[in-house]
């Protein structure tokens, strides 16, 4: 059934209609023309209705069609694109890829090109496959549709594409109940928002409401009134205005006109339409107020940036001269162009050491004023709330750090180079002084050798001359070897120039002048080896030039012989030896060419000649007189030789091609067996069958292959034999002669011979043709027939398969069953034409008779074939539903089982990788998930196909389908909840790793701050940085703390673990904010006061303007909503700002606060803070309360304006549900119901909607009463009226509601019914249809009638439904029980009726369809009976073996038939006797049962005698078959067997044995085989029968043939092993030769090795060489020992054979001594290398030595020259340990090979000298470098001491102040006394040490000069003057402490005086007042006074 359109929101695509109406997708709930109307219903009515209602659907088609190609150009204008047919141009895919790929921004895959229906199809799947990725539900929308040109289908496709990139993103929030709607709805409340307000505009759909233009006009003036001029519209002139608002759109805002005037104004627009029309509008001015609302937030940071901008001009400024200044000084830095002199560069070192020290500082210093300057431009813009201030590219303090590190670096490079330029000039003076020691040894020895080279004596013989060249050999190498040491002191100059060496010409000079006296020298001795050479090798010449003439006058001897060989190979073995000779002869007269023209040379010599020129000339004239004579001689025997052999090879070829002739002749003829009837008969003799006609065709193949190959080379032989006896005369052959009179003879003969077996040929093939062509029809008729059996064997075979990979192999099997039989149809007709052709050709025999009969069985088995196979096709396709089902079930519960066991065995891992990877599985098991569903999805669609079709086994396949439901669910639930475990683990993890990572960096920024320094710009950068740090850490930080919160209540299992994260984060957290707190606090209190000043200027200025802003209550109230919401705007502006500067007030106060705390500063001259905070805070608060009250007036007034314009909302809205519900009519159809209920429900929604605008309505009105409103009295009775009128509207359309919800359900019975009763009328037609039909349509009548009864059946379940619900209807509602009791009833009745017609139907078409097929089935066996009887009449045994075999093959088929034949009669006889047959039926089947098993019995007996006589005669025919088979095997190989050839060579020798060996393994093999054969004829010879005769004869034929070709094969194999024997003599005495040979070539080979490797490696191998000619010796003896036997065996070639052999012994004796020779050489050449290489070793070892020994580093220091010295002896001790020792072993080796007389003694002995030169030198550069470096000792010593004395003198200096001031408060005299006595003695060691050092001081001065002598004098100096100073200082510190001494000591005999004194005092003071002391002690009077009293301050009087 239909299923009504699904609504606008609905996004995920079009609703899914049942298959039976496709075109109601996109009809109008107004379509129900298309569905059958009730039976009242007038014809004329209905008419007029559909025709209305199909014109309305084509006009909305007609603008749907034109809205849609509209709106697709508008996007499509995009990229280029434009339509003209909607249905037309998206057929091809093209234009719907274009588009999906402008609206959804992504690339499709290409479109194929091409304009196919296939490439349509796949561009429009890629687009739909595209929209099913993007979530877009098509339902029964398939490519097919679009390609066709489906008018509904693409306009589907097109509203759904609108639907899901247009309407679907449309989402609005409404303002009062935050309600989130979409799509329609969102629309639609959009549009009704935006028109809100304006008159006679109510958008309640989008379809009438739209009709006047209204709706578009306001939609435009609400967001762009100057474009529309609403007041002047009206509603009557719709036209005007539509047509004014789509131009303003398309002109003014750019929107594409998808509609016109005519389209909307009409009576129902199209819904579609216009909601596409309108989205445009919604994106449109979405996209503009977002444009708008951006507009608004640029510009409030412009006055901040000119605050700064002067402070950060001039941090640009002074960056850029800094950094100008840097660029500059590296610029100067880095030119590393120096001094080229040591004074030079040493002042450019202190100049470079001035700049470090006093330039460098004061620029450091700016840098760091910089820094300050950017810390404070930062400090401004934080404090103002503004982005940091990033300088502008390359004047950062960043850059200026960089430049500053590369000022750093080019310092560090220039102070390197200059240190590096010192030391190079230091060395260049080293090496000046080593060239002039070395030119001068050079030029000595260099005037001496030219001397020697100046002298040329060197005889007049080669031995002479080759003496001289060896002495000038050694002259040579004696100079080459000192070519090294001449090239090291060019090395050495150019060392000085390339380092720019001051005094460098003087260098080269004498470099140059070196130079030209080794080139002198080199010259010299070039020119004397130049006359040596020419010398030599006209010596040489003429050595040659001698043996040349000798080996000329042996090969004349040689060719002054007349033997030109007596047969072939012997001609052929001359002309061979003669070639040999040629060749010497050409490569000699080469040799002898190059050694004239070489001599000639020699004579044409300008200046030096080194002989005569005539001598030399008539030398040459000899040598090429005997080489001529020599030529001439040859040719003249190369001519006689191929002459004779010419003749010779004619000859044997002749003959050979007879004898081949001959041999083929006779096998031709053995075959052929004669001509004309008698050779046919032969031929078919030999050609009994196919197999045997192929194999002679083969041979004949090849026969006359072989005679293509021979017949060229006979004809030539033939031309070249007329052309020798054309010619006559005679062939000279030495002394004898050969005429040629019967060559003419030989040739004629040997062409008839040829021509005969040409014509034998062409006839033996004519007649194996005609033989093969009736064989192999016959062949392909046996097989067509077994092949026609088998398929009627598999048509027709029971087994329809077990499960489904069976049935479907048998379904394939079937196909291909039927494909073959079809492709036999064409070559069984056209089997009697082929036959004909053959039967014309050959003549009418038997075998063609045969053919005939075969032919006709064949054509009625192909028939019976066809048949059977049809039947069983369909059988099968039954079988395969069934089973395809069962497969897929048993494969998806398969892997529910194998998930579910994985699932359950699953446990959750602890590690974050572990977890992502079961997480990654369980991605890969959605996706298998997803297609597993739709597989089930596909079953559960297979089963109810099944079910509704009426399957037998529909139980099972619905139990089935349960199981695999139920699984399905289980499995969807178990993943669910494993994903949920594994999600909570890793949600865990992830938090766990990152709260580590923030840890991480919270303590790097942490220990950042706390290692900052704590002054300068770098803090303030650090501060700025950590700042922005925090910022961006701390929501990430607080949500983390929030996430482990989550996490922690979610998992109690891992709350510890969070909690302590947690913890430990806040904690680092905290101590990240102390450390930036205190680091801020650093960084702000220099800049708090200024800050503060600023600041509250700007505040006070501030205050005053907002105080006259706020203005109190006095301000104007609004008169309307908008003007309300103005002044609230510009208020709660106003508000922001003073709540922005509230912090700033704050602020303020805080901070003064905290300077009062701090140091009670003032604001300014004359007053305090103290005084002036009270007048601050007091304006603070006198603006909060004039802004507080001006906003209570403002928020009252708005209040009531918002009351106002919502009570005028609500009252429209509830006119416009009064008309909506007066208008409403109840529909007739069930469509037209179910839209109605929906549109009721949308205005149920929409009311409930309404009803919160209204509650909005009522609690403003409320509001207003509780504020004392002057209009709230009036606000409350027009809330009461608006609620009274609400309620109303909602019990109307509640009432409403249910009328249609009874409506609908009455509908839904009447139309059910109304499809049952039609379709019971449509059975009740099928099932009376009484139709007369053949009989061979009964069965299949009765299965179509089976299947209606199954339809039926599974119907009745209809009819019991529509019962229950009537049943149901009539309980629930009873008004409507007498309509519904009415239909049942005549619905119940048609049913019954129908049932009983189907029920009487079913017995007759039973009855008449099995007794049909009962008289069928006997007729056709009958038939096949008398078919088999007629095939038995014609007893035919067969005239050779294949006939017999096919005969026996069809034999056997009849047997299995008749088989077959009796159990199906078995079968209908048993059916018969079931069946309740009528008594005709029954009579009838009776006589067809009881005719058909008489037959059948007949059959049995001439089947049975048939087949006797057919194994009787298959056993005759095949015996003489194998006779002449046999015979033929034999005499083809007779002629092998007895060849006489032997071969000419050993490889044919042995080609001629395996022939032979493989002819006898053959009748070895086959011996069996015949012996089996001539047992089976002489069984057969035995009877008395004219056949018998012939298999007599034929069986001696074959035993005579057999005994001859077994002896001729043993004869030739005994022939053929002598000739074997001799032939491999030969070949082995050849390969010995060549293998010598081979070896000697080696061994003179003059190649020596080119270094010690290499000539190693040749020694190696000629060890090995060696050892192989060793080895080689016996295979000699075992040659020796073959000559022996074949010498024993009296061989015709005997002493051809000993004389081979001799030769062979003397090379081999040769070869032995030339190897001994070789070896001798090659071991004193591998010496030599040897030798060679240790002398450069040792050579190369002592320049590295040298290098070390000539090292200038003396030591920067005492300690670092020490170590040099130590390191120095150590390589002295080892270097002369080493160097003697291997030096010693050199000279040895030199001595030894001296001795021995090896040929480069003169050579060696030079590297021995050289050698000890370089040895002597190394030693002379040790001994130089050991005094430099303990000079350089001594004098580091003298400085290192000098220091040490002068810190130890130093240190006197300051301990003397000690002595003299020390530390203890009455430090005694005998203890400074001690501790001075102490220092002098510590002096007394400094005297020596002094003393010492002036002494080593004389002595360096007098070994230094220049700069070291100031030095030490300077050093000297210092250390004197200081000593002279601790001296002078040590004398005062003795006075002093003499003097203090002696204070010391005055000061303690004072105190013991005084001391003495007060006891004296306490004596007199006592009791016993003594008499006057004087005259007690003896004393006078005067030397005793008592001490005077001392004053108190009291009694001391003022003056």
């Amino acid at each position: 059934m239909a299923q009504v359109p699904g609504e606008v929101d609905n996004m995920e695509g079009l609703p899914a209609p049942n298959n039976n109406n496709l075109a109601a997708r996109w009809d109008s709930p107004d379509r129900g023309w298309e569905r059958e109307q009730p039976a009242s219903s007038t014809a004329a009515a209905s008419l007029f209705e559909c025709s209305r209602i199909k014109a309305l659907a084509d006009e909305r088609e007609a603008v749907q069609k034109k809205t849609f190609t509209k709106w697709v150009n508008s996007h499509l204008a995009r990229v280029g694109c434009h339509i003209a047919d909607l249905y037309a141009d998206l057929r091809d895919g093209f234009v719907l890829t274009r588009l999906l790929e402008v609206l959804s921004g992504e690339q499709l895959p290409r479109p194929t090109r091409g304009r196919m229906r296939i490439h349509s199809l796949e561009n429009v799947d890629k687009a739909l496959q595209f929209l099913k990725e993007q979530r877009v539900h098509l339902e029964n929308v398939g490519s097919h549709d679009i390609v066709d040109g489906n008018h509904r289908l693409t306009l589907g496709l097109v509203w759904t594409i609108i639907l899901r990139f247009q309407i679907q993103v449309i989402k609005i929030e409404t303002e009062d109940n935050r309600e989130t709607r979409s799509a329609k709805d969102a629309l639609l409340l959009w549009c009704q928002m935006k028109t809100a307000g304006y008159p006679e505009v109510n958008i309640q759909n989008f379809t009438t409401s739209w009709r006047d233009g209204l709706a578009f006009n306001a939609l435009i003036h609400r967001h762009r009134p100057d474009l529309v001029d609403f007041s002047k519209l009206t509603k009557s002139n719709a036209n005007y205005n539509l047509q004014r608002a789509f131009r303003t759109a398309e002109q003014h805002l750019g929107l594409a006109r998808l509609l016109d005037p005519e389209d909307v104004n009409m009576e129902a627009p199209d819904e579609k339409s216009i909601i596409t029309y309108v989205v445009s509008f919604y994106h449109y001015f979405s996209k503009m107020k977002a444009l708008a609302v951006e507009g608004k937030r640029i510009g409030k940071v412009l006055d901040q940036v000119l605050e700064v901008g002067k402070i950060i001009e001039r941090y640009e400024e002074l960056a850029a001269e800094l950094l100008a200044w840097i660029h500059r000084t590296v610029g100067l830095i880095s030119n590393q162009k120096f001094a080229n002199s040591l004074s030079g560069v040493q002042q450019q070192l202190q100049a470079f050491t001035a700049y470090c020290t006093l330039e460098k500082p004061v620029k450091f210093q700016e840098k760091g004023n910089l820094e300050v300057l950017l810390f404070s431009i930062q400090s401004k813009l934080r404090a103002c709330n503004r982005r940091l201030f990033v300088p502008r590219e390359g004047c950062g303090i960043w850059d200026i750090d960089k430049a500053w590190g590369q000022l750093e670096k080019a310092e560090h490079e220039r102070e390197a180079a200059l240190r590096a330029e010192l030391i190079r000039q230091e060395k260049l003076e080293l090496l000046a002084q080593r060239f002039d020691h070395k030119v001068a040894m050079r030029e000595s020895w260099l005037n001496e050798n030219q001397r020697l080279v100046s002298q040329d004596n060197f005889g007049y013989e080669l031995p002479a001359v080759e003496a001289a060249m060896k002495k000038h050999e050694a002259i040579e190498a004696d100079i080459a070897a000192y070519e090294e040491r001449v090239q090291g002191v060019a090395e050495l100059a150019q060392a000085l120039a390339a380092e720019g060496y001051y005094d460098a010409r003087r260098v080269a000079a004498q470099r140059d002048s070196v130079l030209r006296q080794w080139a002198l020298l080199t010259g010299l001795v070039g020119a004397r080896r130049t006359r040596l050479e020419q010398n030599l090798a006209l010596q040489k010449v003429f050595q040659e030039m001698v043996y040349m003439v000798d080996w000329m006058e042996e090969m004349q001897a040689q060719l002054l012989s007349r033997e030109c060989g007596q047969h072939l190979v012997e001609a052929d073995d001359l002309l061979q030896k003669h070639g040999l000779l040629e060749a010497d002869i050409a490569a000699q007269s080469e040799r002898v060419e190059a050694l004239n023209a070489a001599a000639l040379r020699f004579s044409q010599l300008q200046g030096y000649q080194p002989c005569d020129p005539q001598v030399i000339c008539n030398r040459v004239n000899h040598v090429h007189g005997c080489l001529a004579e020599l030529q001439e001689q040859a040719a003249r025997r190369r001519a006689e030789l191929e002459a004779s052999r010419s003749l010779w090879a004619l000859l044997q070829e002749l003959e050979e091609a007879e004898s081949w002739a001959r041999d083929k002749e006779r096998l031709l003829e053995a075959a052929g067996g004669g001509g004309g009837a008698a050779g046919a008969a032969g031929a078919a003799g030999g050609a009994h069958d196919l197999s045997s006609t192929a194999r002679l065709l083969a041979q004949h193949k090849i026969l006359q292959g072989e005679l293509g190959g021979r017949r060229a080379l006979l004809q030539q032989a033939l031309r070249r034999g007329e052309e020798l006896a054309a010619a006559g005369g005679s062939v000279g052959l030495g002394a004898e002669t050969v005429h040629l009179a019967g060559l003419a003879e030989r040739v004629s003969s040997a062409r008839r011979r040829w021509q005969r077996l040409e014509e034998a040929a062409v006839r033996r093939e004519r007649r194996l043709q005609e033989a093969r062509a009736l064989h192999q029809f016959g062949a392909d008729l046996d097989g067509l027939l077994d092949w026609l059996r088998d398929a009627y064997r598999l048509a027709a075979a029971g087994d329809f398969g077990h499960d489904e990979a069976s049935s479907r192999r048998l379904a394939r099997q079937h196909r291909a069953l039927t494909g073959e039989v079809e492709a036999h149809r064409g070559p069984v007709g056209s089997l009697r034409r082929q036959l004909a052709t053959l039967g014309g050709a050959s003549g009418a025999g038997p075998l063609v008779v045969a053919l005939q009969v075969r032919v006709v069985e064949a054509e009625q088995l192909f028939a019976e074939v066809t048949e059977v196979a049809a039947l069983r096709r369909q059988w099968l396709r039954d079988a395969l539903a069934v089973y395809r089902m069962f497969g897929e079930v048993h494969a998806c519960e398969l892997w529910i089982g194998e998930k579910e066991q994985w699932l359950l065995s699953m446990r959750v891992p602890d590690s974050l990788d572990d977890v992502e990877v079961v997480q990654h599985r369980f991605e890969s098991l959605d996706q298998e998930m997803n297609s597993l569903m739709g597989r089930v999805l596909d079953v559960n669609h297979t089963v109810q196909e099944l079910v509704e079709g009426g399957h037998p086994s529909s139980d099972e396949v619905r139990s089935c389908q349960d199981h695999l439901n139920s699984r399905w669910n289980r499995i969807v639930e178990l993943v669910e909840q494993r994903k949920e475990e594994v999600s909570a683990v890793l949600l865990v993890e992830n938090h766990v790793l990152e709260v580590a990572e923030v840890r991480a960096q919270v303590r790097e920024k942490r220990r950042a701050v706390e290692s900052a320094p704590r002054a300068g710009g770098a803090l303030q950068w650090r501060l700025s940085g950590l700042e922005a740090a925090l910022q961006a850490l701390e929501p990430r930080q607080a949500a983390l703390l929030e996430e482990a919160a989550l996490l922690a209540a979610r998992f109690p299992t891992q709350a510890a673990r969070l909690h302590q994260g947690a913890e430990q984060l806040g904690t680092e957290w905290g101590g990240l904010a102390s450390s930036a707190q205190a680091c801020g606090e650093a960084v702000a209190a220099a800049g708090r006061l200024q800050r503060f000043l600023h600041d509250l200027d700007a505040f006070l200025d501030w205050l005053v303007r907002a105080q006259e802003a706020a203005g109190g209550s006095e301000g104007p109230l609004p008169s309307s909503l908008e003007e309300a919401d103005a002044l609230l705007a510009r208020h709660a502006a106003l508000k922001e700002e003073v709540d922005q500067r509230e912090e700033d007030y704050a602020r303020i106060v805080a901070a003064s606060e905290a300077l009062l705390a701090n140091d009670g500063a003032d604001l300014g001259p004359g007053l305090a803070l103290d005084e002036w905070l009270p007048h601050l805070e007091l304006g603070w608060h006198k603006l909060l309360g004039l802004w507080e009250a001006r906003r209570e007036a403002l928020v009252q007034a708005h209040v009531y304006q918002l009351f106002l314009r919502d009570l005028r909302q609500a009252l429209a809205v509830l006119r416009n549900q009064e008309m909506a519900l007066s208008s409403a009519e109840l529909p007739s159809t069930v469509e037209s119901v179910e839209e109605a209920l929906k549109r009721h429900r949308d205005f149920l929604t929409t009311m409930e909607l309404n009803q919160q605008k209204m509650q909005v309505a009522v609690q403003a009105a409320e509001g207003l009463l509780r504020q004392g409103n002057v209009y709230g009295e009036q606000a409350q009775e027009a809330v009461t009226r608006l609620l009274e009128k609400s309620q109303e509207n909602q019990l109307r359309a509640h009432q409403w509601l249910q009328k249609l919800h009874d409506q609908l359900e009455l509908q839904h019975f009447l139309r059910d019914c109304h499809e049952l009763d039609g379709w019971i009328h449509e059975k009740m037609l099928m099932a009376r249809d009484g139709t007369r039909e053949d009989s061979h349509k009964l069965h299949k009548r009765w299965l179509r009638h089976q299947a209606f009864m199954a339809e039926l059946a599974q119907n009745k379940e209809w009819l019991e439904k529509i019962e229950r619900e009537g049943q149901q209807l009539m309980q629930e509602k009873p008004e409507l029980a007498a309509s519904v009791r009415k239909k049942l009833g005549e619905i119940r009745q048609c049913w019954a009726e129908l049932e009983s017609t189907t029920q009487a139907k079913a017995r007759q078409l039973f009855e008449a369809s099995k007794a049909d097929q009962l008289v069928q089935s006997f007729a056709e066996l009958d038939k096949k009976l008398l078919h088999m009887e007629s095939q038995l009449q014609d007893v035919d045994p067969g005239g050779d073996l294949a006939t017999v075999n096919s005969q026996l093959k069809k034999l056997q088929s009849m047997e299995s038939q008749v088989e077959e034949w009796y159990r199906e009669v078995g079968e209908l006889q048993a059916q018969t006797a079931a069946l309740p047959l009528e008594p005709a039926s029954k009579e009838l089947v009776g006589e067809r049962q009881n005719a058909v098993g008489e037959r059948l019995v007949r059959l049995l007996e001439p089947l049975q005698e048939r087949r006797r006589l057919l194994l009787a005669s298959k056993e005759l025919h095949q015996v003489a078959h194998d006779i002449d088979d046999e015979l033929v095997w034999v005499q083809e190989r007779l002629p092998l067997a007895m060849q006489t050839e032997r071969g000419s060579g050993l490889q044919a020798v042995q080609q001629h044995i395996k022939k032979n060996q493989g002819l006898r393994r053959e009748i070895q093999a086959h011996g069996p085989r015949l012996e089996e054969v001539l047992e089976r004829a002489g069984a057969l010879a035995s009877l008395r029968s004219p056949e018998a005769e012939a298999v007599r004869c034929g069986l001696e034929q074959l035993q005579g043939a057999w005994a001859g070709l077994r002896e001729a094969a043993e004869r030739r194999q005994q022939a053929l092993d002598a000739a074997f024997q001799v032939e491999q003599y030969y070949f082995d005495v050849a390969e010995v030769e060549a293998w010598l040979g081979e070896q000697e070539l080696l061994m003179m080979s003059e190649d020596k090795g080119k270094d010690e490797q290499s000539t190693l490696q040749l020694l190696k191998k000629h060890l090995q060489l060696e050892q192989g000619v060793e080895n080689y010796e016996e295979s000699i003896a075992q040659l020796s020992r073959q000559c022996r036997a074949l010498l024993e065996m009296g061989h015709p070639d005997s002493e051809q054979i000993s004389r081979r052999q001799s030769q062979v012994d003397r090379l081999y004796v040769a070869l032995k001594e030339l190897g001994e020779e070789r070896r001798v050489g090659l071991e004193q050449q591998y010496w030599l290398y040897q030798l060679s290489r240790q002398v450069d070793e040792l050579e190369h070892w002592i320049a590295e030595k040298e290098v070390v020994a000539g090292s200038p580093e003396l030591g920067q220091d005492f300690e670092h020259v020490s170590v040099l010295q130590e390191k120095f002896s150590e390589f002295a001790n080892e270097t002369g340990t080493a160097g003697r020792e291997r030096l010693a072993a050199v000279n040895q080796m030199v001595d030894e090979l001296i001795e021995c007389g090896h040929t480069a003694a003169a050579t060696m002995a030079e590297w021995k000298d050289g050698l000890n030169e370089a040895w002597a030198e190394l030693l002379e550069l040790m001994g130089t470098r050991a005094q430099l470096l303990a000079a350089s000792r001594e004098l580091h010593k003298f400085f290192s001491d000098a220091r040490e004395l002068q810190g130890q003198i130093e240190e006197k200096r300051r301990r003397l102040p000690r002595l003299t001031a020390p530390p203890e408060p009455r430090p005694s005299a005998s203890s400074m006394q001690r501790t001075l006595r102490a220092f002098e003695h510590d002096l007394q060691l400094l005297v020596s040490q002094v003393r010492q050092l002036q002494e080593g001081a004389a002595q360096l001065r007098t070994v230094y000069a220049g700069e070291h002598a100031e030095a030490i004098a300077s050093r000297e100096q210092e250390v004197l003057q200081g000593w002279k100073e601790l001296l002078a200082a040590c004398e005062d510190a003795r006075l002093h402490v003499s003097s203090t001494a002696d204070a010391l000591r005055f000061h303690s005999q004072a105190r013991d005086l005084l001391s003495w004194m007060d006891g004296i005092a306490g004596q007199i003071g006592a009791a016993d007042k003594p008499r006057c002391p004087s005259s007690l002690l003896g004393l006078p009077t005067c030397l005793w006074q008592p001490p005077l009293a001392t004053p108190s301050p009291s009694t001391i009087p003022f003056p």
